[in-house]
This record gives C-alpha cells, sequence and structure tokens, in this order.
C-alpha cells in the first residue's frame, strides 16, 4: 500500500502566484476531455488542477457508461481511482463481471469473479452459485467463500455440516502457512474448531523457540512444564539439550572462546534495559543502542516501550534502529511469533496514536509494511508531526524510488528540526542547558538526515526540481539553526559542568564496534587455536551474532572447516 505523500505549502504558494484562472476558465466553456487534458499538461499544478479532473473525470464516466463494457469501466478507474465516479464505476464493473461469470456458469468464472471481488455487493450470490457447480465436492472445496455459502444456505442442506467442517480445516491449514497473527484469529473465529489445540501447540513451539533461540532455556523449561499442549512440540526434549549446550558454551571460561561471543563486550541485558530509564537521555539513547546487540526476544518489549514512549527523539530512534537490527538477527519463525503475538494484543486495545504506533513499527520491521501502514496513518498526527514516522517515511520512500515523496517526507522532518530548534533556547529565562542540548541532539540529527535525504533525491531527479530544490534550502537553514542552538546550549552545559557529556560522545559505539571487531578476529583464529570447539562456536556466530559482518566471517570460516 502506498504511503500518503505530505503537502508541499511551498509549492502550493509558488505555483498560485505563477498561474492564473484563464487557461481554466477556457478550458471550462469548452467543457470537452481534450480541453481538459491540454489545460492538465500546460498547468499540472494549477489551482483549479483538481478541479479540471474532477471535471475531466465526470465526462470520462459519461463515455463510460455510454460504452458500458468492462474494458471501458477499467480503463476509467484506472485513470480516476479518486473520482466522485469511482465507486459507482466499480459496482457497474462488478455487475458486468458477475453477469459474465453467470453466463459461463463455471466454477473458474465464478473463482476469477471472487478474486476480484471479494467484498463485492454480488460475491455472496457467485459463492452460492459456485457452491452449487460444485455440488457434492465439499470435501475438497478450499474457497472459504464458497463454503460460507454453503453453511449460510438453507438451513436443511445435506452438506452444511460436512462444508462447517471442511471450512475449519481450511482455514486451519491456511492459518498454519501464514503465521502467528493468522493462528491467532482462527483461535477466535473459531471458538469450538477442531485445530484449536494443533493451533495452541504451533504458537507454543514457535515461543519455546524464540526462548531457547535466545539463551532463556530456564524460561522455556518453565512454560514447558505448565503447559499441557507441551508433549505436542516437535522434539522439545532435543531442543531444550541443544539450547542448554549452546548456553554453556556460549559461557565458557575460555578467553578466545568468550571473545568470540557478543556478550562478552555488553553490558547485562537487564542492567541495558534499565539505563533506558536513566536521567540523562544520552544515557538512554546509547542504552537503546546497546540493547539491540542482545540478540533476545526479552529486548523486545523494552525497545518497542521506547519507541511507543520515549520522550526524547534520539532514544526512539535508536531504539528503533535497535529492533530492526534484533529481528533482523533473530529466526523468521521467531520474528512471526513476536510480532504477531504483540500486534493482536495491542490491536485489541489501540485506542490511541502511540499504540497504533507499536503496531506499525512491529508489523513494518517484521516484514508486514502492507499491513503497516494504515497503522502508520493512524499514527500520524500533521498538526503534531512525528519525527520518527517521517525519518521511516523518508527511508521507505527513498527505498522505492519515490523520490519526490521521500524528499517531501524529508522536508517535514527538516521542518520539525527548526521547530525544536526555535522552541529549545538557552539564555535569560530559557531551560535547563542539559534539557535543552539533548532535545538539540535530536533535532540536529534530524535535519542533517533531511538534508541528505533531500540531496539524494534531487541528484536523482524529481518531476518538481525547483521544489525540491526550495526543500534543500530549508533543510540546509535547519540544519545550520539546530547546529547553532546546540552548539549554544552544550556551551553553557560544559561551563556549568566541565565534565558533562556532548552529542557527540560516541563511546558506546566505539565500544561495540571495537567489540565486533574483537569477535571477527577470534572467528579467525578458532580453527587453528581451538580445533574442539571451533565448528560450534562458529555455528553459534553465524546465527546468533548481532552484526552481519561477524555472522558473515563466521560463516566463511565455516566453509573453510568443510573444505
Amino acid at each position: 500500500m502506498r504511503l500518503p505523500s505530505l503537502p508541499s505549502l511551498s509549492l502550493l504558494l509558488l505555483l498560485l502566484a505563477a498561474c492564473g484562472p484563464s487557461a481554466y476558465n477556457r478550458a471550462a466553456s469548452a467543457n470537452t476531455p481534450a480541453a481538459y487534458r491540454a489545460f492538465l499538461r500546460a498547468h499540472p499544478n494549477d489551482r483549479d488542477a483538481p478541479a479540471a479532473r474532477e471535471r475531466l473525470s465526470l465526462l470520462e464516466f459519461d463515455t463510460a457508461r455510454t460504452l458500458h463494457t468492462i474494458l471501458a469501466y477499467k480503463r476509467f478507474l484506472e485513470e480516476f481511482p479518486d473520482s466522485s465516479k469511482a465507486t459507482q464505476a466499480r459496482a457497474l464493473l462488478e455487475t458486468l463481471r458477475f453477469s459474465a461469470a453467470r453466463e459461463q456458469g463455471t466454477a473458474l468464472a465464478y473463482r476469477q469473479f471472487l478474486a476480484e471481488h471479494p467484498d463485492g455487493a454480488h460475491a455472496p450470490e457467485a459463492a452460492r452459485l459456485l457452491a452449487e457447480v460444485e455440488l457434492g465436492s465439499v470435501p475438497t472445496l478450499t474457497d472459504p467463500n464458497a463454503l460460507a455459502a454453503v453453511i449460510s444456505g438453507h438451513p436443511d442442506d445435506p452438506r452444511r455440516a460436512q462444508a462447517e467442517a471442511r471450512l475449519d480445516d481450511v482455514t486451519f491449514q491456511r492459518a498454519t502457512d501464514r503465521g502467528t497473527l493468522a493462528l491467532l484469529q482462527y483461535l477466535a473465529d473459531f471458538p469450538a474448531g477442531s485445530h484449536r489445540d494443533d493451533a495452541r501447540a504451533e504458537l507454543l513451539s514457535r515461543q519455546l523457540e524464540g526462548l531457547i533461540f535466545s539463551g532463556e532455556v530456564e524460561a522455556a523449561v518453565a512454560l514447558a512444564t505448565r503447559s499441557p499442549l507441551a508433549s505436542r512440540v516437535p522434539d522439545l526434549g532435543w531442543r531444550i539439550d541443544r539450547g542448554q549446550q549452546a548456553r554453556e558454551l556460549l559461557r565458557s571460561a575460555d578467553p578466545l572462546a568468550a571473545a568470540a561471543t557478543a556478550a562478552h563486550y555488553l553490558r547485562d541485558l537487564d542492567d541495558v534495559a534499565r539505563a533506558l530509564h536513566a536521567p540523562d537521555p544520552l544515557d538512554r539513547w546509547q542504552a537503546a543502542e546497546e540493547l539491540g546487540q542482545h540478540v533476545n526476544v526479552r529486548a523486545i518489549d523494552p525497545l518497542v516501550e521506547a519507541v511507543r514512549s520515549g520522550r526524547n527523539p534520539l532514544v526512539r530512534q535508536r531504539a528503533l534502529s535497535s529492533l530492526a537490527a534484533l529481528f533482523a538477527a533473530l529466526p523468521p519463525r521467531v520474528v512471526d511469533y513476536e510480532v504477531g503475538s504483540r500486534v493482536s494484543e495491542l490491536r485489541a486495545k489501540a485506542e490511541s496514536a502511540d499504540l497504533h504506533l507499536a503496531i506499525a513499527v512491529l508489523l513494518d520491521l517484521g516484514g508486514r509494511l502492507e499491513d503497516a501502514a494504515p497503522a502508520y496513518q493512524r499514527a500520524f498526527d500533521p498538526a503534531a508531526p512525528d519525527p520518527v514516522i517521517l525519518r521511516r517515511w523518508t527511508d521507505l520512500r527513498r527505498r522505492r524510488g519515490q523520490r519526490y515523496s521521500s524528499a517531501v517526507a524529508a522536508r517535514q522532518l527538516a521542518l520539525w528540526a527548526e521547530s525544536v530548534a526555535r522552541e529549545h533556547a538557552v539564555g535569560p529565562g530559557g531551560e535547563q542547558p542539559l534539557a535543552a542540548a539533548r532535545q538539540l541532539c535530536g533535532a540536529a540529527e534530524a535535519a542533517r538526515f533531511a538534508e541528505a535525504a533531500i540531496a539524494e533525491a534531487a541528484k536523482g531527479g524529481t518531476e518538481f526540481p525547483e521544489d525540491v530544490a526550495e526543500f534543500q534550502r530549508a533543510a540546509a537553514s535547519a540544519r545550520q539553526l539546530a547546529e547553532a542552538r546546540l552548539r549554544d546550549a552544550e556551551l553553557a552545559l560544559r561551563t556549568a559542568d566541565a565534565r558533562a557529556l556532548t552529542c557527540d560522545d560516541a563511546r558506546v559505539t566505539e565500544r561495540l564496534l571495537a567489540g565486533q571487531r574483537d569477535r571477527e578476529r577470534a572467528l579467525r583464529a578458532l580453527r587453528a587455536e581451538r580445533p574442539k570447539v571451533a565448528r560450534a562456536l562458529l555455528q553459534l556466530a553465524a546465527a546468533r551474532d548481532p552484526s552481519p559482518s561477524v555472522r558473515k566471517v563466521a560463516a566463511a570460516e565455516l566453509g573453510a572447516l568443510r573444505e
């Protein structure tokens, strides 16, 4: 689903000044498709362009209705999906397609219609007709709509009970393929389903896999002990034994073996999580950065909470980046469970923007961006733009090649940074230097990011180069102001306390990078110096290390072992 572009006020003001109404009046006087199209080509951003496009759509709709063919309505909807006549065109298109399917009278025709209009006005009738065509084939039906049509049909239909059982089977099979959210939905939709224990056992298996992979073996054993369904989890005893062996290996006292593991270079997970609540926001954003290095499902909730409710933008941004790194290091089945179980719980109580943001971030980083887009929209307030959302939108649109949309989002981020810079001033009557400095850190970083993103969009070329050039000037101005205010705040901060840390403090980042380099050296030395444990340690590093480069080194060393 395409994310919405944010409006460009500067572009509108420029175009209002540049274009007069006479061109539109001439097109309106002619009132022909050719006249409106000529106007729109010459004046695509005129203030009357939306009105011209709507008038053009009305004329083209009249043409499509006169032709009254599937092709005519399809072409109309492709060109004017947002027209006031789009709903009517879709209804007419659906009616024509239903009539065509009914004339063919085949199961294939009805299935194709239902695929094109699953929620259309004729969908129930099409499903009923499909069921009639497939009379006697309920045991082999795989279309939920056709099965639902049998179930909702005549109460004395002898196929009804069979269809209910078949629908239960089909839904569970699909849910198993689609993951945690689908399994949870199956449990909600089939309170007396025959596969409820199967679904619960599969969810338990995924939850246990995450705990064992994370080294939380005691928690996995406790969970399995409490659950009557643990006996249905395949190879559970073997998996727990393997997890215990891996954890013992990772806790080895051997200096070289320890140097090959990420935990050797990190603070304890619980200590880092507590640091997310430190008084100084700098300590909090450094903790958020380090927490993402713990490839452990227990790190997910504190990171999501920091993104959702953190007060400092850099704390929230670091937490988002760490959550992305954590999900990239966890197995896909584990990510699917951890995302699906949390999203299901949050959806049950999601009323506030911050809860919708948590849902959006989980779905987005879990690889379900289309599902995340509506949640991002619900979380975003144009009157109080969220810099984390704006930065994410900028990134996503840039990756899709939507350069202008990326530049628009980046411009909004730059404007946010400028507003923060103007708000947080240090001086007589101003706020405390520490509070101002930490907020201005976020503003300066956001402005630099926005300026770079807009420059990249301009370099690649967009449909509105003049507008993007204006965005660049605005972003540069925002960066200059934010950096100047930051220097003032940090000067005041260091004047009051010479030991105070500034935004450019990179001790945690440098420690994490040094640990990454040390692990790579240790992994390369294992084959020669610790041949008995080399394979096991390399396998663990290739599967669990938080750093992609370390995982790559471990995989290469494993390959060399096999040669």
